[in-house]
């Protein structure tokens, strides 16, 4: 997990909340690990909880059991996020972090429905507690290559926009002729309808609601499912190359520990993973 290295509106913290960062914001450290550790346990933990409450036998024999397990894990994100805010270097910076508004939003949910017990039935409330679920997205703090991947595909961005449009002027063109073709039949009844089905059928996704009957709009058909799958590969490909290149800098960025020489560390990495020492 990267440190929690911020600058503007930093402040000092006192000893037991160096100590909790460290625990906290630094993976690198034994208890860092640990602490990392049963984190991902419970949040793997509480989604199984939360879907198990959507399953109507399970939650009417268990009810009582799933509510008191997820008010544990609620009361437990709870403890976890007041800690990141107190022995953050820069509270307001992680409170308006991605990852900030995820931990919030883990735990919201149940003290609403405590509070509007009433509105249970609204679909609003129901919705607000199926947020719950999202606290999967707490486990982006646990993909160190996260930020990789999302580098790449902004790198990687005007590339494939303009894939995008190539594509777009594709399936307009097609959708447009094969409405000319099956003579606004067949479930061609319009150029937006048409080009919905360019769009499925380029996709290789084939719902089958809008079929071609004519020769000639088969045979257009069978074109567009083979270039279909060449046209997929494309974008993959060049996101590919962007992530090969982002962890090709990376791995020439790694830090080396000047005590043990263990030379596989993250660049933003504070502590060695192998001795515990300050990185320098």
């Amino acid at each position: 997990m990267a440190p929690d290295n911020n600058t503007k509106g930093r402040r000092n913290l006192k000893p037991w909340q160096k100590k909790m960062h460290e625990v906290i914001f630094e993976a690198e450290t034994f208890y860092g690990r640990l602490f990392d550790e049963i984190l991902l346990g419970m949040i793997l933990l509480s989604i199984v909880v939360v879907m198990m409450e959507s399953i109507a036998d399970l939650r009417a024999a268990y009810g009582r059991e799933l509510n008191a397990a997820e008010w544990f894990f609620t009361l437990a994100f709870t403890i976890e996020y007041g800690l990141r805010i107190s022995c953050s270097a820069n509270p307001k910076k992680y409170i308006f972090s991605f990852l900030g508004v995820v931990d919030l939003l883990a735990i919201i949910p149940t003290y609403i429905a405590v509070i509007l017990p009433e509105a249970q039935p609204f679909i609003v409330i129901r919705g607000i507690r199926l947020l719950r679920i999202y606290r999967i997205l707490k486990l982006y703090r646990f993909m160190r290559a996260g930020h990789l991947l999302l580098l790449a595909i902004r790198n990687s961005f005007r590339k494939v926009l303009i894939f995008m449009m190539f594509i777009l002027i594709l399936v307009i063109m097609l959708g447009s002729i094969m409405y000319v073709v099956e003579h606004g039949d067949n479930g061609f009844f319009s150029i937006p309808l048409s080009i919905y089905w360019a769009v499925i059928t380029l996709t290789t996704v084939g719902y089958g609601d809008i079929v071609p009957v004519t020769d000639l709009g088969k045979f257009i058909a069978t074109f567009i499912m083979l270039l279909g799958y060449s046209i997929i590969a494309i974008p993959t490909g060049i996101v590919s190359v962007e992530i090969s290149r982002s962890f090709g800098d990376r791995y020439r960025k790694r830090t080396v520990c000047k005590y043990c020489d263990e030379p596989n560390h993250e660049p933003e990495a504070n502590f060695c993973k192998i001795c515990g020492a300050r990185m320098e």
